[in-house]
């Protein structure tokens, strides 16, 4: 990013993010299906429905901001990856991108297992009845409490990612009476193309232990001498909001030749592998993603070509979806509050969020679009950046687009593809209310999570 930093603090910078943008499509009333969730369409007035409500309604019923999800999509999506990989392979959905109890039923429903990677996600998953069997364990610092508790509720697998890891987790499996089934995760030394603070896999981060050195190799030697561990598999993820398979294949081939060394040496052949998630979607109309059974056959292909180069067995693959299921079946609605026009530069437009039920932006520069969705309009274009209500200049939820010319306070604007990482990373910043998550479905609306109350952010502060 640009931004500068400055001493006292960015809300003093004096350098915005530099514009990066398109020119305005040809018709700025048209929504691009790629873009957003698969029931979203304009009515017969030119207002934007989801799940055959629209946006006015829900705006009425719920207020602003609030995150809108088309359920009927999410099951979709969860059922699409499912179906792509078959009984052959293992679908956990990652709970990180967005998780609440509603969403661990539909993934039940659906056939889907789940990844969690705190105390929290796996309460969650618990109460929502997902069965600990199909419950992964991440995390890359584990406390003893959450490893007991994943232990006794006897979850299908932790992923271990460090030395001291693999002990604890071996110890107090032992201490309850249990054999623990783990996976271990390492860092193969792949950097996807992606952000540098969401890709994984190279060795200078704090996933996973990594392959080089030998550190990886000794890893399974030292998990497969504990008798409080079963040893499954190698876990491996590369990043995030990736589009080219190249990096999977390149990590495919340093995990087969670990499992091969893992067999030279130990004469076990380790059953499972886990090649993690990081599939990018559409969040403009620049953006090319693939669709879940393209990338099922790819590394089905991959990992049972360098299987049978190395003359083993092909493990059962597992993925880790997230964002790729959850990201396109949400929009994020807002109302406009101020528009600035800036002569010369663009227009700044203000809605009632902004970093606090979205920081991706001011995170990772994310790029989002954005729509005018209570009406139609036939004015011309105008530059926009689209941004909240909070005490900071990176503020900003979508850095820059376009929007019709005669856009006005009491709008109703959205940004779709906000269903990953926009709740689960929301915060109380300038003590502003996190927004409710809408399910809507077959004309139906209902909270799945609601709009936080000051009694709420007060209740916390003890005083």
């Amino acid at each position: 990013m640009s931004r500068s930093a400055h001493p006292a603090g960015p809300r003093h910078a004096d350098v915005l993010p530099e514009g990066h943008y398109s020119a305005p499509a040809a018709d700025l009333n048209v929504l691009d299906p790629k873009v957003w969730a698969q029931t979203v369409e304009r009515d017969a007035d030119g207002v934007v429905t989801v799940g055959g409500m629209t946006v006015t309604q829900l705006a009425e019923e719920y207020g602003t901001p609030a995150y809108v999800l088309d359920e009927a999509d999410f099951r979709a999506r969860a059922r699409a990856w499912r179906t792509a990989f078959g009984n052959d392979a293992d679908v956990f959905y990652a709970g990180k991108a967005f998780l609440s109890r509603a969403v661990v039923r539909w993934l039940a429903e659906e056939g889907l297992n789940l990844d969690v990677c705190s105390g929290g996600e796996l309460a969650t998953a618990l109460s929502a009845g997902m069965p600990a069997d199909r419950i992964a364990f991440h995390g890359n610092n584990k406390s003893p409490e959450e490893i007991e508790r994943a232990v006794r509720a006897d979850v299908g697998r932790i992923v271990l990612d460090s030395f001291q890891e693999i002990v604890r987790v071996a110890h107090i499996a032992q201490s309850l009476g249990k054999r623990q089934r783990v996976q271990i995760r390492i860092t193969v030394g792949v950097e996807a193309h992606t952000h540098e603070f969401i890709a994984t896999a190279h060795e200078d981060q704090k996933f996973g232990i990594p392959l080089a050195g030998g550190q990886a190799a000794e890893a399974v030697r030292r998990a497969l001498q504990l008798d409080g561990l079963e040893v499954i598999g190698i876990h491996s993820h590369i990043g995030s909001q990736i589009f080219d398979m190249s990096g999977f294949e390149v990590a495919a081939h340093r995990v087969v030749g670990l499992l091969k060394d893992i067999r030279d040496e130990h004469g076990v052949e380790l059953p499972e592998i886990d090649l993690g998630g990081g599939l990018g979607i559409a969040y403009t109309s620049d953006d090319d993603p693939r669709e879940p059974h393209e990338i099922a056959k790819a590394l089905t292909e991959i990992v049972t070509r360098e299987c049978e180069g190395a003359r083993l067995r092909t493990p059962r693959i597992s993925v880790e979806p997230g964002r790729a299921i959850v990201g396109p079946t949400a929009f994020t609605l807002y109302e406009v509050g101020t528009v600035k026009p800036l002569d010369g530069l663009r227009t700044y437009v203000s809605v009632d969020g902004g970093m606090s039920d979205n920081i991706r932006t001011a995170l990772y520069d994310a790029e989002y679009s954005v729509a005018l969705v209570s009406r139609t309009s036939d004015a011309q274009p105008m530059l926009v950046r689209v941004v909240g209500k909070h005490c900071e200049s990176g503020d900003i939820v979508v850095k820059d687009a376009f929007l019709p010319g005669d856009l006005a306070p009491g709008d109703l604007i959205a940004v779709p593809a906000t269903g990953a990482y926009c709740r689960s990373m929301a915060s109380n910043y300038n003590h502003v209310l996190r927004p409710p998550v809408v399910a809507v479905r077959d004309g139906e609306a209902r909270v799945i999570v609601r709009r936080e109350t000051e009694e709420d952010l007060l209740r916390l502060d003890v005083g």
